[in-house]
């Protein structure tokens, strides 16, 4: 256990720069999401005590936003107001409405009729009732409204860094994708003392008589502008171009940690999740961002490949991996997988991508029809003989893979399938896997070698230029140290790529990585 501590704390006094920008990231999203939440909430919670007609449609406009899914509501930001800071304080305000317009309404119409009677004979006008009578009796209740607010958006905010807006998900998320517990605590821990902290505060500010109160008010407005101001400091890198990397491609030498390394390339860079970082790249709210080489948005979005002259992206191997119990309990499983071995190369993954990404036709259509084209097809059987879990992560390639599977398993053997898809990242699906809640999903041998092992950085040096070396390696260590089999390749290389429009790649003269450094240096 102190080891696990001491491992921890090292990795964030390591990190603590990152984590210090980041926690301040957090902060300033919650206050200022918060701030205009109670800018918003206070007067609609006061209107429908006088208006009381209008109270059922606002509470329940307000309770309908609080049910759509967290990520669904970023993503219908993002059309409207881009990427960044933006979407997501206009996402988290939205879900910090309800608690606050609620508490503000139900906090004065509980206010005892007899006092507001009496307020009224001695002379006061209805704002005066407000104000001297109502608000103050009601502030408990109020309060008791914005410190849930505050614990939601805490929690919400980490969920900002899948669409560039910075804060402690980056750590969280980055730490699922890459398989490192650490990572996770570090952007965890701190967001769940944030929530506790800022609670605290309230509590305690709840308790302050009205005229301290009112001071306390008089300074939240300098208080927010400091917050905010992170936003609005000058950039750090000019007018140069704008880079964004999904949280995976930020911590692995095949991606953020090679391009700094053995390129030197600097270049602004956000964190984004790979749903939205393509359209925002055609959208040119970024110019250059990380991708797979077999994705279907490259040909859907206009983009090209930069070259990589040092070769820090190395091709990798797509192939299923699989507990070896799975494959003595279905005897007829490794056979029909191994169907599709050598059958998908990157020309065609890339056109299947293409269908799902692009043309929006499902998984299950784009699987059936491969599968019908290459005459692999078979009616399904009636799947009495057990039931075989399939995985996959949280993009379009693995859905279509898991669903090819999923056919072949139906139409080849009496066995049943149960799908368990869109899972996550890496460490998601490998938990599932090696906790018994699978019993396969697609992999890549780059992943296996540099999210799962962790080798020596000699090791991964004398593996990554040649695929077979890196397939061998981790086939013989999976076995070893986690009874998991790697199956025969699929056929197709997967890697790590820098993509740019290829109109502006066209016009600032950029076909490489060493070509945007330059371009980047020359600025």
């Amino acid at each position: 256990m102190n080891e696990q501590q001491q491992t921890l704390w090292d990795f964030m006094r390591q990190q603590s720069d990152k984590l210090w920008e980041q926690t301040i990231q957090h902060i300033g999203l919650t206050f200022i999401s918060l701030f205009i939440a109670v800018l918003i909430g206070l007067p609609l919670g006061i209107f429908i005590t006088r208006r009381k007609q209008f109270s059922g449609a606002i509470l329940g406009i307000a309770g309908v936003l609080q049910t759509i899914p967290s990520i669904a509501l970023l993503g219908f930001m993002i059309p409207v107001l881009g990427i960044g800071a933006k979407p997501a304080i206009a996402a988290l305000l939205l879900y910090a409405l309800l608690p606050i317009i609620r508490n503000t309404y139900t906090g004065i119409i509980g206010v005892d009729a007899a006092v507001k009677e009496a307020a009224v004979a001695m002379g006061m006008s209805k704002w005066q009732v407000l104000v001297k009578v109502e608000l103050p009796l009601a502030m408990p209740v109020i309060f008791a409204g914005i410190r849930t607010a505050t614990v939601i958006t805490v929690g919400v905010a980490t969920l900002a860094s899948y669409i560039a807006a910075g804060g402690l998900g980056e750590f969280i998320f980055g730490g699922i994708s890459l398989n490192n517990t650490n990572m996770i605590l570090a952007g965890a821990i701190p967001a769940a003392l944030l929530a506790i902290l800022f609670d605290f505060l309230l509590s305690r500010l709840q308790k302050l008589n009205i005229q301290k109160l009112k001071t306390a008010a008089a300074t939240l407005p300098l208080l927010l502008i400091l917050l905010s101001s992170f936003y609005f400091l000058p950039d750090a890198y000019g007018t140069k171009l704008k880079a964004g990397f999904t949280p995976e491609f930020m911590g692995r030498q095949d991606g953020n940690v090679g391009l700094q390394s053995k390129y030197g390339l600097k270049i602004h860079t956000v964190v984004i999740s790979d749903a939205v970082m393509y359209k925002a790249a055609y959208e040119k709210q970024l110019d250059v961002i990380s991708g797979y080489s077999t994705d279907g948005r490259l040909k859907a979005y206009g983009l090209v490949i930069l070259d990589d002259d040092k070769h820090i992206f190395p091709p990798y191997y797509a192939a299923l991996i699989i507990r070896e119990d799975a494959l003595k309990k279905f005897p007829e499983l490794e056979k029909t997988l191994n169907l599709l071995s050598g059958k998908i190369n990157d020309s065609i993954m890339t056109a299947l991508n293409y269908k799902t990404d692009y043309l929006h036709q499902s998984p299950e259509r784009v699987a059936k029809d491969f599968l019908v084209s290459n005459k692999l097809w078979k009616p399904e059987q009636s799947g009495s003989d057990g039931m075989v879990r399939i995985g996959s992560k949280i993009f379009g390639e693995q859905y279509i893979l898991a669903n090819i599977y999923s056919m072949l398993i139906k139409g080849y053997t009496n066995y049943g399938v149960a799908t368990k898809t869109g899972l996550g990242g890496t460490k998601i699906c490998f938990d599932a896997l090696t906790n018994n809640q699978i019993d396969f999903y697609p992999e890549y041998t780059g992943t296996g070698l540099l999210a799962i092992l962790h080798p020596s950085p000699k090791t991964i040096d004398s593996l990554t230029p040649s695929p077979d070396a890196t397939y061998n390696y981790v086939r013989d260590e999976f076995k070893k140290k986690y009874n998991i089999k790697w199956l025969k390749p699929i056929g197709f290389n997967n890697s790590y790529a820098l993509m740019m429009r290829r109109s502006q790649a066209k016009e600032l003269n950029i076909k490489t990585i060493l070509n945007l450094k330059r371009y980047l240096e020359s600025r």
